[in-house]
């Protein structure tokens, strides 16, 4: 796959709503064949209605939230930080008190 250099204008990107359990997450994807990049936001709120085994690179650019295993370990993370995992190696869900904004990278590289 290649990609050709390119700007995002995240504000022109179309934004799709998914309900959580508590709270809704917005999405603005771009699709390069096997790549996803999101920018996506969680409510005030927030709390993801599923586990989830997709890998992904997730880096927090405002607010806080925190994302929870199924093993029982919590991980809080704020602006700037940042988590990585592959496909099918522990099972994640996110909530957000107070709402969040994340740059999420996934895709065929994380099988």
């Amino acid at each position: 796959m290649s990609i050709p250099f390119q700007t995002i204008d995240w504000d022109q990107v179309p934004e799709t709503e998914h309900v959580g359990e508590t709270g809704t997450s917005f999405w603005k994807t771009l699709q390069f064949g096997g790549l996803r990049v999101r920018m996506v936001t969680y409510s005030k709120g927030y709390f993801a209605d599923h586990w989830c085994s997709k890998g992904h690179i997730v880096y927090c650019v405002e607010g806080a939230f925190v994302s929870e295993l199924d093993s029982g370990e919590k991980f809080e993370l704020s602006k700037n930080g940042s988590y990585i995992v592959s496909d099918d190696m522990s099972l994640h869900r996110s909530y957000s008190e107070n709402g969040v904004q994340l740059l999420i990278i996934d895709g065929d590289f994380l099988k």
